[in-house]
């Protein structure tokens, strides 16, 4: 099985690429995403690969990150979703605008993809809700949380709070509640 490719490469004709590992030309059909993130002609490039395999085909799919494969892979799970649809889906969605829009149930942002009804968007957010990989935009959420974390640490300390007692106020506390909804329960933890 075909995992990973690097080589040269050779024709860029939307979405196909001709990559050229030591002499022997694949042929590769990229999401429009991983598209422009491509290199110029006969510069060097590494995709991960997803072969799919077929009686009367063999195709192999390439991306970017390995995010972006897993993706891939998920959406081919959904019933109705064939590997022309979920390329089609990761065209036109990057990876956290469509687990944004599963996470939110915005069936309404899925059927904005060509061949996405609302009956298959609505499938699409049951069936990969939990399932999508961890997205940039889930390390961007977590980064914010933990730089919420540290802002209320020092609203306790300047109201006269030692570490110790911050420290302690906010060790039950949601990071993904604002920063004032968080002081104000970090504040009836003080005074239990």
């Amino acid at each position: 099985m075909i995992s990973r490719l690097t080589g040269f490469i050779i024709e860029k004709n939307p979405p196909f690429i001709v990559v050229d590992v030591h002499g022997i030309g694949f042929e590769i059909e990229v999401s429009m995403q991983t598209f422009y993130q491509l290199p110029e002609i006969n510069q060097q490039v590494s995709l991960y690969i997803h072969a799919h395999y077929r009686e009367d085909s063999q195709q192999l799919f390439g991306f970017d990150t390995p995010n972006e494969k897993e993706t891939f892979r998920q959406l081919i799970k959904v019933n109705g979703i064939g590997v022309k649809t979920a390329l089609a889906i990761l065209s036109v969605l990057d990876i956290n605008e469509l687990t944004l829009a599963v996470k939110n149930k915005n069936a309404s942002r899925l059927s904005s993809v060509p061949g996405i009804g609302k009956k298959t968007a609505e499938r699409l957010i049951l069936e990969l809700t939990d399932k999508l990989p961890i997205s940039e935009l889930d390390n961007t959420i977590s980064q914010i949380a933990h730089d919420n974390t540290e802002d209320i640490i020092q609203t306790l300390l300047a109201l006269g709070y030692n570490q110790k007692e911050a420290q302690n106020a906010i060790k039950n506390i949601a990071p993904e509640l604002n920063l004032s909804d968080a002081v104000k329960l970090a504040l009836k933890n003080l005074t239990k």
